[in-house]
């Protein structure tokens, strides 16, 4: 079963962690690009005036490479920044005790059952994609494979 990640919901069987602290979640914020508001939420895009599509950054964990820790999705939407796909994406995993970007796109990411070096792929969609990129683990990072390409 692939799991899809879509206005901040993860729709999965996905095995996560243990909810966040507040500081573990600020770490994920920061490596995903995003800052605190002086209203506490996290934001990556800079609306003057936050229009209806805007929804902040929201966090949804997973075990993408199936060592039983886990990897987080950071999402944010807004059709101002992102366009037609709406949302922005990144993965973060800890790696020697920081959190850091793995990948980031605009788009509906979807993890999919298929892995390479021990990574679930993440395919990515959204309005007029056409042929759906694919992003492959190699063993260092995430690599976009467009079929066709």
């Amino acid at each position: 079963m692939a799991w899809m990640l879509a206005a901040g919901l993860l729709l999965a069987n996905a095995p996560a962690g243990a909810a966040l602290s507040a500081a573990e979640a600020a770490a994920v914020f920061k490596a995903a690009g995003f800052t605190k508001a002086a209203d506490g939420r996290y934001i990556r895009c800079e609306e003057e005036t936050p229009t209806a599509s805007y929804t902040p950054g929201a966090i949804e964990e997973v075990d993408v490479n199936g060592d039983g820790q886990p990897e987080a999705f950071v999402t944010e939407s807004s059709m101002f920044c992102y366009g037609s796909p709406h949302t922005f994406f990144g993965l973060v995993a800890k790696r020697a005790g920081a959190w850091t970007m793995l990948l980031d796109d605009v788009g509906t990411p979807v993890v999919l059952e298929t892995r390479h070096g021990g990574w679930a792929d993440v395919e990515v969609g959204g309005p007029g994609f056409g042929a759906t990129p694919v992003w492959q683990w190699d063993g260092q990072a995430y690599q976009r494979k467009t079929p066709g390409e």
